[in-house]
């Protein structure tokens, strides 16, 4: 059978999956991972214009947390007990030969899981990366920022210090959080639940946004959810209760403006936020 059937096969019987398992399902699994970590697959992509997950691979994430068990691990002021293929994480041994054929600056205390795909001349300041997660060429991900398990994080973005980009392994159908190519998210916010943040967009600092957000478009009173059209620059706002106007305002992020990416490319980002 194919990898992807054999996966399949075992997602329909999970719960009997385990460290005693056939070794062909033991070895797809390490497969995709392997996979995964060299950017060969990915967990979603974008096909004709949409994105689209890959199941069977975020299925073949979650089983192989089934078919390895709990290690220790002692290093020189603590000790990790994790599963036992992400103990090491992606880099564990690696020569400077390794790493300059990888092409991505790693500072120090960036813990990267295995699974993980790190793309040419990306910067990786003291973050954390989990499985599946894909980081494409030239981004910054920044001191403290998170990439979340099956995040897709596109070229020549920066994720601030501080902010995260949230995973979503389960349900296996669900899309993971996508930031597309050259996208600025500001200090210490949140993208979570599988929004998609579209291309040339810039987020204000303190931007909290999942799925039951309201986006509002100022310009035209448009309220959307889950997704962030290109080129949009986005702040924190809030709403009034038409129903009760007594009652206090909820937050919702405000798309401010949309600009061209002619626009986008010669214009800082402070000017953009200034209104």
């Amino acid at each position: 059978m194919s990898i992807e059937k054999i996966i399949n096969s075992a997602w329909d019987e999970k719960d009997k999956v385990n460290p005693n398992s056939d070794k062909s399902l033991k070895d797809a699994i390490n497969q995709i991972i392997t996979d995964l970590d060299n950017g060969k697959v990915r967990v979603a992509e974008k096909i004709k214009g949409e994105w689209i997950t890959h199941q069977y691979i975020k299925k073949a994430i979650m089983l192989s947390f089934r078919i390895y068990p709990m290690e220790n691990l002692n290093g020189p002021y603590s000790s990790w007990y994790d599963k036992s293929h992400l103990l090491k994480g992606k880099t564990a041994g690696w020569t400077k030969q390794d790493h300059e054929k990888a092409g991505f600056r790693m500072v120090p205390n960036s813990p990267v899981r295995k699974g993980s795909y790190v793309g040419k001349n990306a910067v990786l300041m003291p973050c954390y990366v989990n499985i599946g997660a894909y980081i494409d060429d030239g981004t910054m991900i920044d001191t403290f920022a998170r990439a979340g398990s099956c995040c897709q994080i596109g070229k020549n973005c920066h994720i601030s210090a501080g902010s995260g980009v949230g995973g979503v392994l389960e349900p296996a159908q669900a899309l993971p959080t996508i930031i597309e190519d050259n996208v600025f998210l500001g200090a210490m916010s949140e993208v979570v639940e599988g929004v998609i943040v579209g291309e040339g967009s810039v987020l204000s600092m303190g931007m909290y946004i999942g799925q039951s957000t309201k986006i509002v478009n100022r310009e035209t009173r448009e309220i959307t959810y889950g997704k962030i059209p290109p080129y949009s620059v986005v702040v924190p706002g809030s709403l009034p209760d038409k129903k009760n106007t007594s009652a206090p305002s909820l937050y919702c992020a405000v798309i401010i403006k949309q600009v061209d990416e002619k626009t986008r490319s010669k214009t800082s980002i402070n000017d953009l936020l200034r209104e």
